[in-house]
């Protein structure tokens, strides 16, 4: 059975840093488009980051351009998102996913999920 974890959350007051950790079982995403989406309440669903092996891409939504990376372990199976220079906008659930690619409606693509960490952004 595939499972994503997510880890790494917690609160942070604007300006600071985390790194998000989702390690993943059961799937090998080495040669899989991943990424990570948020979602907070009251706003849309959101894809920050996608990155793409086969298609030799990554995707950065506006909002974290220049503020978060993705990176991935594939040894480990595992990938990262480190988040800089962090806002309160910033504050929701993380998720993060693998799939088919990181073109188009690529939040649909990815078809594995975790169930997410909560980031909190706040003075």
């Amino acid at each position: 059975q595939v499972q994503l974890v997510e880890s790494g959350g917690g609160s942070v007051q604007p300006g600071g840093s985390l790194r998000l950790t989702c390690s993943a079982s059961g799937r090998t995403f080495s040669n899989e488009a991943i990424g990570w989406i948020r979602e907070a309440p009251g706003k849309e669903r959101e894809g920050i980051l996608c990155a793409s092996m086969s298609e030799g891409s990554t995707y950065y939504d506006d909002s974290v351009k220049g503020r978060f990376t993705i990176a991935r372990d594939n040894l480990k199976n595992t990938m990262y998102l480190q988040m800089n220079s962090l806002k309160p906008e910033d504050s929701a659930t993380y998720h993060c996913a693998a799939g088919a690619y990181c073109s188009g409606s690529w939040v649909d693509a990815l078809d594995a999920w975790g169930q997410g960490t909560l980031v909190t952004v706040s003075s």
